[in-house]
This record gives C-alpha cells, structure tokens and sequence, in this order.
C-alpha cells in the first residue's frame, strides 16, 4: 500500500505552514516544508540563503522544460542555471519523501509532483486580507506599511512558480480535493478538517 501524503499549497501569510503542522501532529507523521530546501542545499553544495533565492527565481529556458519531461541524467542537470536545477533536485526530493513515509508535505508543487498517487490528498490555504496582513505583521515582523506589498509580492511569486513549473493554475480549485478559508474557519479548524477528510479518503 502507498503511503498517506497531504500537500498543502498556501498564500503568503494564511497560516498553511501551520495548519500543515497541526495535521501532521494529529495524524502523527512526518513534515516537510523548509527541511526540503535544507536537503536541496545539501545536494547542490550551496547555502539554504542562497538556495532559497534561486528557489524564487522562475526557471527561464526551454532546455528546463525538455528536461522535466525526460528525466535528465546527472551530468545534464548539472549544466542549467541553478535557477532550472533547483525544480528537479527538489522533485527529486519530494518522490523521495513521498516514498518512505506518510507525510505532509508544504509548497514546493507537490501537489502537481504527486499527482498520480492514489493517497494523496491535496489542499490550498488562503485567507482574507485583514487577516494576512494582521499575521504578516504579527508573526512575521513585516513593517505594517510594507505588509500588503509583501502579500501581492509574495503570492505573484509563489503563482507564476506553480504555473511554469506545472502549466496550471495555482488558484484554480480543480487543483485541490479541499480549499479552505484559514481567516473564516481559524487554524485549529483547518487542520481538523483536512485530518477528518483524510481519514475518510485516502485512510
């Protein structure tokens, strides 16, 4: 039997990466969110600071595109900007993860990546405005003037990564068996719900 993985795709701000903990610790399995970056490091000889920049960063080439869709070798991968490589070592890492144990796994297209696998279960976290900013500010320490830039800027990113990496929509709905409203239902809520139509979908 495959294992039980939950993808959580989320705006900036919106509480996703806690929900995502929260389900894990009540499904009692493992999370994955900046671990994964913290592997890409390692498998690129980089630094995670300077990972996480090329992460953001949309791949560029049509070389890219040929090379998700025939498995490059090594040697080939090595040789695209790390903006390109970034992708394909962390898809690599997430079949890995996805693979050894139940798990949840934040951001990162996992849900694209792990589309094929029949426990899956795929959720997107979004909120109202008000509320991710009071959390952007709260939590995070962005500049109360600067917080409502941060959200757009953040969002267009974590979108145009999504869409060139997987040719959709990142806030298309098909995408995902659960949208939730984390500003409306509250974090505890949120993750009860997705632990409770975990159970009754994929076990």
């Amino acid at each position: 039997m495959s294992n039980r993985i939950i993808t959580i795709e989320r705006e900036y701000a919106s509480g996703g990466r806690e929900v995502g903990q929260k389900v894990a610790q009540q499904l009692g399995i493992a999370f994955y969110n900046r671990e994964i970056l913290e592997m890409a490091s390692e498998r690129c000889g980089v630094s995670v600071d300077y990972l996480a920049s090329a992460e953001e960063a949309a791949p560029k080439s049509f070389l890219y595109t040929l090379m998700l869709s025939s498995n490059p070798t090594r040697s080939i991968e090595d040789n695209l900007p790390l903006s390109d490589k970034v992708y394909i070592v962390e898809t690599n890492i997430i079949k890995e993860l996805a693979e050894k144990e139940d798990c949840v796994i934040v951001g990162r297209c996992a849900s694209y990546i792990l589309r094929d696998l029949d426990r899956m279960f795929s959720t997107f976290i979004y909120a109202d405005t008000e509320t991710r900013v009071r959390r952007a500010v709260e939590s995070y320490g962005i500049e109360p003037r600067r917080a409502e830039a941060m959200l757009r800027k953040s969002d267009k990113r974590r979108e145009t990564f999504y869409s060139i990496n997987t040719g959709g929509n990142w806030y298309d709905k098909a995408n995902y068996e659960l949208c939730l409203n984390s500003g409306a239902l509250g974090i505890d809520l949120c993750a009860d719900i997705i632990v409770e139509a975990v159970k009754n979908t994929v076990g």
